[in-house]
């Protein structure tokens, strides 16, 4: 292979082209503006709401790997995050115990929408539409009858401010403490993607879920149980979501009925960024995280600068909107330089 073929054939890669994008607007809104560079600030918040987005982007993922969306997955994650906060709050249960019962919690609803799918044989979009609304009752009823007022659970168990706070190298010295750079947040998240990676890429059921997004009907003649798939599928989007809420509950320091409300766009952005087909068939694991980074980077970025949430939420969206285009466009090149060789 020629270098020059290997320099298109790196550049051609969506990964590296979006890495670079994220590395250059990280350094252009850092010489704007000195204070995007601050550790304690923004690049600590920015790794550690990375952290959090990439998990619900990784639920959102499971979901598209077979075709299908998952509209419900803010909520998904506000059930989870209430059932590990009525755990500490009721229970008085221990951290893990707790975060295990949101996992449950939330790969069961991932389950019973599966389940709804494959038996109505309603589209997916209706089906998490649907369980969206139900779950935003019931999380709304919940809160309000337990709480009160308040609408959050605020036992804190034994270990949650660690999560929260502490950085992976941070050093104190004589009670002064360095700056922290790499949150805690970040470890659930690496775990997430190396496992979500391992099973698309190596295991049998990776590459039926892939099969079963790409072509159903040929699934089914392949022997490939695809309505298990389905199940199987969502989920996993459930138990990713589950984890995504625990982990923003454990950020934001209670357990809240707003949980997951903000989910749905950065849910799509990350994976679809990354290069995730929203037909399925095809995922980028560690592209969902790049993709997640870089519209985080454009937020913050923009925040700094002093830009309303108005026009944030255009950017964003435009973000979206292009990277949706961005495989149009591209079979538009293809089929213009096709033209030009004949």
């Amino acid at each position: 292979m020629s270098p020059l073929t290997r320099i298109r054939r790196i550049v051609g890669d969506q990964r590296v082209v979006l890495t670079l994008l994220t590395v250059g607007l990280f350094l252009y809104f850092g010489m704007k503006n000195s204070a995007f560079f601050s550790t304690d600030f923004v690049i600590y918040p920015l790794l550690r709401d990375g952290a959090v987005l990439t998990v619900i982007g990784l639920a959102q993922l499971c979901a598209l790997s077979i075709g299908h969306l998952n509209l419900a997955v803010g909520r998904m994650a506000a059930v989870a995050a209430l059932a590990a906060g009525a755990s500490y709050q009721y229970w008085h249960l221990a951290l893990i115990p707790g975060l295990l019962i949101g996992l449950v919690t939330g790969a069961l609803l991932g389950a019973i929408t599966g389940w709804m799918i494959v038996k109505s044989q309603v589209n997916a979009f209706i089906v998490t539409l649907a369980m969206d609304f139900a779950l935003l009752g019931f999380v709304t009823f919940i809160y309000v009858t337990f709480t009160g007022a308040t609408a959050a659970f605020t036992t804190k168990p034994a270990g949650m401010e660690y999560w929260r706070n502490t950085s992976l190298h941070q050093y104190c010295i004589a009670g002064h403490c360095g700056p922290r750079v790499f949150p805690m947040m970040l470890v659930p998240a690496i775990i997430a993607l190396i496992l979500v990676g391992f099973m698309y890429a190596k295991t049998r059921m990776g590459r039926e879920l892939l099969a079963t997004g790409s072509n159903l009907r040929a699934a089914k003649l392949s022997g490939i149980p695809v309505d298990r798939r389905v199940i199987m599928a969502h989920t996993l989007s459930g138990l990713l979501a589950a984890l995504a809420g625990v982990m923003l509950a454990f950020t934001n320091g209670s357990f809240t009925a707003s949980i997951g409300s903000q989910f749905m766009l950065p849910s799509f952005l990350g994976p679809v960024l990354g290069g995730t087909l929203l037909v399925g068939g095809a995922v980028q694991v560690l592209g969902t995280f790049i993709g997640t980074m870089l519209t985080l980077v454009i937020r913050q970025g923009l925040s700094v600068q002093g830009i309303g949430l108005e026009t944030l939420n255009i950017a964003l969206g435009l973000v979206l909107l292009t990277a949706l285009s961005l495989g149009q466009i591209q079979k538009m090149f293809t089929s213009i330089r096709m033209r030009g060789r004949t």
